[in-house]
């Protein structure tokens, strides 16, 4: 870990511990003093004690965000990864709170509290995270406190991951020299490893030998190693051993989306998909009236897709193209814009309404997609959902994309959107789904808001 990066992290946990106590303070206030003429106190706890009591909670609550990940030193600090552990951690110290209170109803009657306390302290503990970040991030951004690494590989990986570190410094890192092979690390940079923090092998194609060496090279040296992972490193991630007639098996899975997990993600899909639906009520209202307005032709449009293990389903939409918009795609499939894989994007399509641009540019369109979700034909988070043409043109590979149920969102979705080739949207699918967990999910969540807002390269 860098300096930079340590000295920021050596404030988390008493920024935490004071952020939770001004969320309980302004809880405190809210209830005994703005809302008491709404709903009149019957039992009023003294400021004091209130104040002895939430220090003593808030002291185990720090535990529990440790136990969450949030003071982790070995991770780089993310903030759509925070504030889903902000959350979990925030909701598990509520929950112990409540089952306190069972046990001992005199302690604390003020449900208000407790369930105001919940939400004010997830948002005054992001709250101290976001100006952490925001004082880190213009460090980096003035060339303070990078982390100087080495890019290994001449390929397209190595080419993409060095532009992308040289354009972004708020990643922390800094490249300060990029090798083709070992005889050149071994030639050039031998008396320089006192300015090496970390070594990022970035092609794929390197042979194994090689790769254990530059392994090997980096842990006598105390250099970080980090590699890209090729096809059998992502089946890899989700093995488990089973043995039969005291043989022992190796059972490569599909995605570690199974038993468990599955239902997990299945409660979770319906839970927060209903909620939302509740929630965008009047907004639903207000989009169907304007697209009646807008053009001829019904609200809500079903079209084929094809979701899990193949199986065909009609996916939902606000309609944001003309009468007969089907039939005319045959017309434009030589326009085209999308030549790397079986897709079909068209970024000035004719066939698209005035409002119907407005809904896609910031996904509104595609807000119906949370009924597939309750219906259980789509997930919140998955791969792109394919039309059964695009499917038929599939390589052998992009058919694991058919191994969980297509998403409203996705790694995909959130990492360029539009302007991803398919072969990287489909890399990046498929390790979503070798990779899979509720964590991973509700980041890819998070990250989806400010994507969508910002208009990041939508079509």
């Amino acid at each position: 870990m860098k300096r930079a990066n340590l000295i920021f992290s050596v404030f988390l946990l008493p920024l935490d511990f004071l952020m939770l106590i001004t969320a309980g303070i302004f809880v405190y206030y809210l209830r005994f003093s703005a809302l008491v003429v709404l709903r009149p106190v019957i039992f009023e706890i003294q400021f004091g004690c209130y104040l002895l009591s939430s220090a003593a909670i808030f002291l185990v609550w720090l535990i529990v965000f440790a136990l969450t990940g949030l003071y982790n030193l070995s991770e780089r600090r993310h903030f759509s990864k925070e504030f889903s552990k902000i959350f979990l951690g925030c909701s598990v110290g509520t929950m112990l709170i409540v089952l306190f209170i069972f046990f001992n109803r005199e302690f604390f009657s003020s449900r208000f509290i407790v369930l105001a306390g919940w939400l004010m302290t997830i948002i005054f503990v992001s709250v101290g995270r976001v100006f952490i970040h925001y004082y880190e991030i213009r460090s980096y951004r003035k060339g303070k406190g990078l982390e100087p690494i080495l890019v290994f590989g001449s390929g397209r990986e190595a080419d993409q991951i060095n532009d992308y570190i040289q354009k972004t410094p708020e990643l922390g890192y800094k490249v300060i020299g990029r090798i083709g092979n070992l005889d050149d690390l071994f030639a050039d940079w031998l008396d320089k490893l006192g300015q090496v923090n970390q070594i990022i092998q970035a092609n794929p194609g390197l042979n194994r030998n090689d790769v254990f060496k530059l392994a090997e090279f980096c842990k006598e040296n105390q250099i970080v190693f980090k590699y890209t992972a090729d096809i059998f490193d992502a089946l890899a991630s989700n093995v488990k051993m089973e043995t039969i007639n005291g043989i022992p098996v190796i059972v490569i899975q599909r995605t570690s989306l199974e038993g468990w997990g599955r239902i997990v993600k299945r409660f979770s899909d319906i839970f927060f998909s209903f909620f939302i639906l509740l929630l965008l009520l009047p907004v639903f209202l207000i989009l169907g009236l304007i697209i009646k307005i807008d053009s001829n032709g019904q609200i809500f449009v079903g079209l084929e897709r094809i979701g899990e293990r193949g199986k065909k389903f009609r996916l939902y939409k606000f309609r944001s193209m003309i009468k007969n918009a089907a039939k005319m795609k045959k017309e434009l499939v030589k326009y085209n814009e999308r030549n790397d894989g079986p897709l079909f994007k068209l970024r000035n399509d004719p066939r698209i309404t005035k409002f119907g641009k407005i809904l896609r540019q910031f996904s509104l369109d595609e807000l119906p997609q949370l009924f597939n979700v309750l219906r259980g034909e789509m997930s919140l988070v998955g791969p792109r959902p394919h039309e059964p043409e695009e499917v038929a043109l599939y390589r052998n590979d992009y058919k694991q994309l058919l191994t969980i149920k297509p998403g409203i969102t996705g790694l995909a979705q959130i990492s360029g959107r539009s302007t991803l080739s398919f072969k990287e949207e489909a890399r990046l699918d498929i390790y979503y789904i070798e990779n899979w967990s509720i964590m991973f999910d509700l980041q890819i969540i998070f990250k989806t808001i400010p994507a969508v807002i910002l208009r990041k390269n939508a079509v």
